[in-house]
């Protein structure tokens, strides 16, 4: 077992109980272009060359990792989101594609001077993304962790953006000096607590629940203190969006409603879920 065949194969019979035979050749090929800095025509061309010892040790090693539930982007302490490469660790959720699509949809409405907030930041993929999309916009990201505010600090200077980070606490808004804004962006908690038991292992077992759960008796609770917030901090005309919990979409629409929101927009993503909102204040 010393090329990248043979480790490919490997990994195939060893981890065939837990992912999909397309979801472990991508991991492999995260683990050869993230360790020996293969492109993927090396994978291709290079599939048969004798590897170092120290390689296939740490090939075994971050396969033994994900047996026991390791996510693949905490091992390697890093992933891919709209083309950037972002770090990653325990204090900061995992990016999702959805959350991609919500960005892009975001980037659209954007205009040049803009002042962007992102609330619940975490790794800063949203922040970073929209601000290396239109470096002439202000943005800004806060979060309640300390942690996840130092690691989008460091993802902005990985990817060359300028940007203004916060630890803050959206629950208390109150207590916080804020500026105004023409655009709000969240994903916010929205996983009700009795959704645990759909959720995958290595989700429950290494992501931040802090970012994940809300209480069943409140799921809205995040986004009724946003719609709050953004009406006292988003500029007349400015824009709100949200990721949202599939399963309540009409739900966190009418919330919208509610507060004085117009033009609302309910967006389902690739996978056909209701998975994001657009407002205007």
């Amino acid at each position: 077992m010393n090329t990248i065949f043979h480790l490919s194969q490997y990994a195939l019979q060893e981890l065939k109980d837990t992912y999909s035979e397309h979801e472990i050749r991508s991991i492999c090929n995260i683990i050869y272009m993230d360790i020996l800095h293969f492109t993927n025509i090396d994978i291709h061309l290079r599939k048969n060359e004798i590897l170092e010892k120290s390689f296939i040790n740490k090939f075994t090693e971050i396969i033994n990792l994900l047996k026991s539930d390791h996510p693949i982007q905490y091992i390697i302490g890093e992933t891919e989101f709209a083309g950037l490469k972002f770090n990653l660790n325990s204090s900061t959720l995992i990016p999702r594609p959805e959350t991609e699509e919500l960005t892009l949809w975001v980037s659209r409405h954007l205009l040049p001077g803009q002042k962007v907030l992102d609330i619940g930041t975490g790794s800063g993929c949203i922040a970073i993304t929209l601000a290396r999309l239109h470096p002439d916009c202000s943005v800004s990201g806060i979060d309640i962790s300390p942690e996840a505010i130092a690691i989008a600090s460091q993802n902005a200077k990985r990817n060359a953006v300028n940007a203004e980070w916060l630890v803050r606490d959206i629950l208390h808004f109150e207590n916080e000096q804020w500026d105004k804004y023409d655009l709000i962006v969240s994903n916010p908690p929205y996983v009700r607590e009795s959704e645990k038991t759909t959720m995958e292992a290595k989700v429950l077992r290494f992501e931040p629940p802090q970012a994940l759960f809300v209480p069943d008796r409140e799921p809205l609770l995040f986004y009724r203190k946003i719609c709050e917030f953004g009406q006292k901090y988003l500029n007349q005309q400015g824009l709100l969006f949200f990721e949202i919990n599939e399963a309540l979409g009409p739900q966190t629409l009418e919330l919208a409603e509610q507060y004085g929101y117009t033009e609302t927009e309910l967006r389902k993503d690739f996978y056909g879920k209701d998975r994001m909102i657009k407002a205007r204040r």
